[in-house]
């Protein structure tokens, strides 16, 4: 998993209220497990109409096009569980969103695909947007847990210390077991010697 310590970049406003993982991901691109190609498929009803021809969208308009920061409207990533929301936002370059609430499901899955999300007030929120209206950049410190706005106005953010050392260190369910390598391997030669018939050992035919 990409590590997550320092990011500048653009931020770009997206004011709406409950976007679910069908709005930032829809069914249709579901049918893959890879992780990369889902960009062709974020936001793709709030990008397109019925004929596939494209709207008005901030993510397509200059200077957002290039945006690693979302801005977002209350409870961001409600809806079903599926993982493709985080991919495809991470496949598009985004790699932190910011807004009052998240999903607890898309939450989790965002830390363990390398984005951060950050919780913020309603003030702070709406100060935030207003510099992503204005195609400003901020920098995210994780360490520190900063948001600084183009003013050098610093916007404290919360985290879950268990939460910020994976993204610091890269770290996903599968990295974190791999870190226990040497503990398992211990665990399974002792069991080999007194419990063998858990691995087929004198087992009848």
């Amino acid at each position: 998993m990409l590590k997550f310590d320092k990011l500048t970049g653009t931020a770009a406003p997206l004011p709406i209220t409950n976007i679910d993982t069908d709005m930032i991901i829809p069914k249709q691109y579901l049918k893959t497990i890879k992780r990369t190609g889902l960009s062709a498929g974020l936001f793709y009803e709030l990008r397109t109409d019925e004929n596939g021809n494209p709207k008005d969208f901030v993510l397509d308009k200059e200077p957002w096009t290039g945006a690693e920061i979302l801005v977002a409207g209350d409870n961001f990533g409600c809806g079903s569980s599926r993982e493709h929301a985080p991919w495809a936002l991470l496949d598009a370059g985004i790699r932190c969103v910011i807004s009052t609430s998240f999903a607890d499901i898309f939450y989790n899955n965002c830390f363990k695909n390398g984005i951060l999300p950050i919780v913020v007030t309603p003030e702070q929120r709406k100060t935030l947007m207003a510099d992503a209206n204005q195609g400003a950049s901020l920098k995210i410190d994780l360490e520190a847990q900063t948001i600084t706005r183009p003013s050098g106005e610093a916007v404290t953010f919360e985290i879950e210390p268990f939460r910020k050392h994976c993204l610091l260190n890269g770290l996903d369910d599968i990295g974190l077991t791999l870190k226990r390598g040497d503990v398992i391997d211990s665990y399974e030669e002792k069991r080999a010697g007194t419990q063998p018939w858990l691995d087929g050992a004198g087992a009848r035919g």
